[in-house]
């Protein structure tokens, strides 16, 4: 197992039987209300992907405590209470979850000694302690006091040196759980061993937030299709005219850089060659397919166009990996998400190697019913995007580092 993970500790190598466990999960959900007005999850894919570990550890009986931030609270926010979580998650287990009072304190102390093997208990949300996002010391010094062993769970927050992501863990004995361990093998996969050709398709909006992982794709990939608002200052750096389009001055500049460091680098860069324009971003704006790329005066580009759309879907199905991050227009309008949908079948018919990764762009082929045909689903965000830059996640990291001995 350690080959696969880069020396990343895992469950395999702890004895929990009997231990209080602190899992550090990922459980940051949207929320919403249900017709009496109460609060519930609105999406657990979240919880769902904890549950491998969950499940284990609870088999080989440990005694676990759980804890995860929602949201960015202020003043102890109501509305960010972990109860709808925990709910969710006792239901999707099939088994009671205790909600702590408290993040840390003497109350909560005493609900852990009191857990017998197999049971759960979760702890408040971590941000509710401002201490949480300065990894400072007395409340990882308390949250250690909660537990024998720590397994981080929760890559999507592995690039934050918080209190719960990556300070405990220098106190206790520590390794990765199964979806931190997924995830570093997919990712260290593309950027180890990648299968040839490797494909990457990115979209979304600033290339100014991509711009290290375009960088890097372009040193590692066969071929990087760029799609998506992130296009048009690639475009404007070519000399294109892109309307009112979403195209920062500062980004240009940016992709200018990038288009001078693709001409030296082993990737092909492949960028629009139709779009589809509309002169408001509405749901009922009237879409016009442009055959080309100058975008004129008042028109914005919403979407690749149709001979673009094909193109990429050509590349992913010649792939033999492929990584794919951000939408190709604004996919959550109708008259707009052809060439994401595009892009989501290429991506399930393809029998390459997948990794598709950003909320959106697991949004977009969950929407599509195609999230099964993909090899991984990465839950990771900016974690994700950081890993495959080169950066060092301190969340990981410290899980390659010798952790206190067990006893």
């Amino acid at each position: 197992m350690i080959a696969l993970t880069g020396g990343l500790k895992t469950i395999d190598e702890l004895e929990v039987e009997g231990r209080r466990v602190l899992v550090r999960v990922d459980f940051n959900v949207p929320l919403t209300h249900d017709a009496s007005g109460m609060v519930q999850v609105a999406d657990d894919t979240r919880i769902r992907a904890a549950l491998p570990t969950i499940e284990e550890l609870r088999r080989r009986r440990a005694r676990l405590v759980l804890v995860s931030h929602l949201g960015r609270p202020k003043d102890g926010e109501p509305a960010l209470l972990m109860r709808p979580v925990a709910d969710r998650l006792a239901e999707l287990a099939g088994a009671p979850v205790t909600l702590a009072p408290d993040v840390v304190g003497p109350e909560v102390q005493e609900l852990t000694e009191r857990l017998a093997p197999g049971e759960m208990l979760m702890l408040e949300n971590a941000r509710y302690e401002p201490g949480e996002t300065h990894d400072d010391p007395e409340l990882v010094s308390a949250l250690a006091k909660l537990a024998d062993i720590y397994v981080n769970d929760a890559f999507g927050t592995a690039h934050r040196a918080h209190a719960s992501t990556e300070g405990v863990a220098h106190r206790l004995p520590s390794a990765a759980g199964r979806l931190m361990q997924r995830e570093v093998e997919a990712l260290s996969a593309i950027v180890d061993h990648p299968k040839r050709p490797l494909v990457a398709i990115l979209g979304g909006t600033k290339v100014s937030d991509k711009i290290g992982v375009v960088e890097r794709f372009l040193e590692l990939a066969d071929v990087l299709c760029i799609g998506g608002a992130m296009a048009f200052p690639f475009l404007a750096a070519q000399g294109h005219s892109v309307g009112a389009s979403l195209c920062p001055p500062e980004d240009i500049e940016t992709a200018r850089a990038a288009l001078a460091a693709a001409a030296l680098c082993q990737g092909r860069l492949e960028l629009p060659h139709d779009l589809v324009l509309a002169e408001r971003v509405e749901a009922d704006a009237q879409p016009r397919t442009l055959d080309g790329v100058d975008i004129p005066d008042g028109w914005i580009g919403l979407d690749i166009g149709p001979r673009t759309a094909g193109r990429y879907a050509a590349e992913i199905a010649a792939a033999a990996m492929l990584f794919w991050n951000g939408p190709m227009g604004r996919f959550e309008l109708a008259a707009f998400a052809a060439g994401t949908r595009t892009i989501a079948d290429a991506v399930a018919s393809t029998r390459a190697t997948t990794v598709v990764g950003g909320g959106e762009t697991v949004e977009a082929m969950r929407s599509a019913g195609l999230q099964g045909r993909v090899s991984h689903l990465s839950t990771g965000g900016g974690a994700t995007l950081e890993f495959l830059e080169g950066r060092d996640l301190p969340g990981v990291q410290v899980l390659r580092q010798t952790s206190p001995a067990a006893h």
